[in-house]
This record gives C-alpha cells, structure tokens and sequence, in this order.
C-alpha cells in the first residue's frame, strides 16, 4: 500500500513539474498573453486584425530581456524611438524597438511596419519576431544583427578595413537582392523611401538586410507612382523628385541605392563637402571623376587592388546611372542587378546626376540634356536623421 501511495504521489508530482514547465515556457515565450481587448482598443478594428496576426510578447518579459531597457542595452535611435538589444530566457538574442511616447509619427510606423514586413520574408530583409502592444507600450521585435549597421563600419576608421571589396560587392548585390523582392518578386510591392546606410543592418556573416520600413509604401500593380504631401526620410538619400515635389516611385529607391552604392565604394558620406574650391557632395565629385576620366580616383584606397579595378569601376558607373537627374533616365532595380553581375555587358553611360550645383562636363560629353546651370539644392548636403 505505502508502495502504491508513493508511486501516485511520484506521479502527481511529475504532472506538477511538467505543468508547471508548460507554463512556464508558455510565459518566456509571450506568446499570447495579452487581453486582446484591452491591448488593441486604441486600434481600428483593421489594424487590430493586423496586430493580432502577429506573435504578441508581454511587457515584463521584455523588461527582463533587455535588463528593463538599461541605456546600456540601447542600440540607437530613430524617429520611431529607441532600439535595445535584448536577450531571451532560452538565450536568443533580439532586437527590441520601443515607441516613444512623444514621437507624432511613431504610431503610424508602429502600424507600417506590421503591415508590411510581417508579410515579406527574404534573405537580404530583416525578420520580424513579432510585436508587443500592451496599455500604452508599442513594441517590434527583430532578429539581432550583431554587426550592427553598415554606416557604424562604412564610415569609421577603425572598423572600415574589416570590409574589403569582396565584403563590400556582397553586401551591394544583397541590397539589390532586397531591393528587387521588394519591387518585383514580393506578394506585394513596396516602396521603401528611407534605404541608407543606417537602415542596412549587417549579420554575424556581414550579409546585409534592409530594415525599417516605418517609412514604406504599397503599391498597386497598376500604380507607378505616387505622391505625398509630407515629405519624410534622409536627406542627402532622397531622389529629386520625392525631396521637392512629393513624388516617389521605384526610381526613387534606386536614387537612394545609387547613393549608396557610391558610399560604399568610396567610403565617404554622401552628406559631406569633398576636393576643391566648388565645395562638392560625394555625386558631384562622382560625377567631376568620371567625366575627366580619373574615376579610380574614387575609390577607398583600403580597398584597391588592380584585379578588381574593372569591377569597382563598373560598381561606380551603375552608381552614377542610378543618381540621374531625372527618374526615366535610371535604371530598374532589375537591370541594377543585371549590371552589376555583368549580364549586361555594356552598361549605358550616366548622364548628370540630381544637385549638381555646377554643370561639370568634359568636351566630349555630348549625352548632356543641358548645357545650363543646375539650381543649388541644399537636399543633398543637410543630414536630417529622421528616422
């Protein structure tokens, strides 16, 4: 008999312990905890729907993942608020962005993000985890990039000779890799508007994938372009005419990732005055390069070796056909990728790029729309880090 009462017992027990484990997991994981009611009450009913589509993580369990968002933990800031690094009871490490409460914009991102990149999965994109809404706290989870971002290498001297050309042309096709499922291959098709150097987050591999997509847009198949009242991203990265006019289209992301590009073989921001006395941006001494023939001169020389000289050049050339001054006049993000992995063999020349504030031409330009001068626009010269 005292057998039998200590086998039950043994049992009850074990019943006790796995039950309490299911829980327990239950709980780390925040999947699910909240009062849907009162969590999403402050949504509309199709944003609610959006929400609840998404794997939910409580608030206590982010407070102990990311040591109650100690400053230590904090990874940067954006327009949005702040992004901490976290780190799970099962020891997955994840990157937390918090609404701020005093961002005018940040519930709009909050709902942008959720509704487009919970629908996008690609290699060269960032993953999102999923999200907590819980009174008046809004958070994203995402995958942790330990590299961080691509501008936190790019543009710092100690850490810029850890990329050399054959890191920096994989982390360029990726960028169109991403650019291309955005525009193309995606359910939907998405404008990205703030692609820069920032917003390129780089993995343990250093693959880069394309985040924050507070700024996003979907658009219809049959939709080419769009317009906007409140103009928003980074200055220095924004097309002409999405800086001055409102209007933005595949083209302008493919303005943004010609900038890019050209940062990435330089080393040098787009945002800052280079060489002489015309005081340039990085696409006019781009453009002053290319035009007198000299555009090696352009190149990081961390980077040069004369066995990639051909390749680098080609990357500079498709850099400048992305910058053109006019939309119609650059490239798709499907023919970028074409260019840049040489299936097409003799890429266009570049006309004159956007915010060139003089007309900088050799004798033998003769592709030249204009002869006239450029009207100095200061877009391509103030950072403004709205994000």
């Amino acid at each position: 008999m005292g057998i039998v009462s200590i086998s039950f017992c043994t049992y009850k027990l074990w019943k006790w312990i796995i039950a309490k484990r299911k829980a327990r997991r239950t709980k780390e994981n925040g999947m699910l905890l909240l009062n849907k009611e009162e969590s999403h009450k402050k949504f509309s009913s199709d944003n609610q729907k959006q929400v609840q589509e998404l794997p939910l993580f409580n608030f206590e369990m982010l407070v102990n993942a990311t040591s109650n968002f100690h400053l230590s933990n904090k990874l940067g800031q954006g327009g949005f608020g702040p992004v901490y690094r976290g780190k799970m009871s099962d020891g997955q490490e994840i990157a937390v962005k918090r609404l701020s409460r005093t961002s005018a914009q940040g519930l709009e991102e909050f709902m942008n993000e959720v509704v487009v990149i919970s629908k996008l999965q690609h290699r060269n994109l960032v993953r999102l985890l999923g999200c907590c809404v819980e009174g008046e706290e809004r958070m994203l989870l995402y995958e942790y990039m330990p590299n961080k971002s691509l501008d936190a290498f790019l543009f710092d001297p100690h850490k810029e000779r850890l990329l050399d050309w054959k890191k920096r042309f994989n982390i360029i096709e990726g960028i169109g890799r991403g650019l291309l499922y955005l525009h193309r291959d995606s359910r939907l098709r998405i404008i990205h508007r703030d692609l820069k150097a920032s917003n390129i987050l780089l993995d343990k591999e250093l693959n880069p994938k394309i985040s924050d997509f507070g700024m996003a847009r979907i658009f219809g198949s049959n939709e080419d372009q769009a317009n906007t009242n409140r103009v928003v991203g980074t200055y220095g990265y924004m097309s002409p005419e999405y800086a001055m006019e409102g209007r933005f289209s595949e083209k302008s992301d493919v303005f943004s990732f010609g900038v890019l590009l050209l940062e990435i073989v330089s080393e040098r921001r787009n945002s800052s005055f280079y060489n002489d006395e015309q005081s340039q941006s990085l696409l006019g001494l781009a453009w002053k390069l290319w035009n007198t023939n000299n555009a090696i001169a352009l190149i990081d020389v961390m980077i040069y070796e004369p066995c990639f000289e051909i390749e680098i050049l080609r990357c500079i050339q498709v850099g400048l056909l992305c910058v053109q001054e006019f939309a119609q006049d650059r490239p798709t993000v499907s023919d970028v990728v074409s260019m840049l992995k040489s299936e097409i063999v003799h890429p266009p020349l570049p006309m004159k790029p956007a915010f060139i504030e003089r007309q900088i031409a050799s004798d033998t330009d003769s592709s030249q729309r204009s002869q006239t001068e450029c009207s100095v626009n200061n877009v391509t010269v103030t950072m403004v880090q709205g994000r």
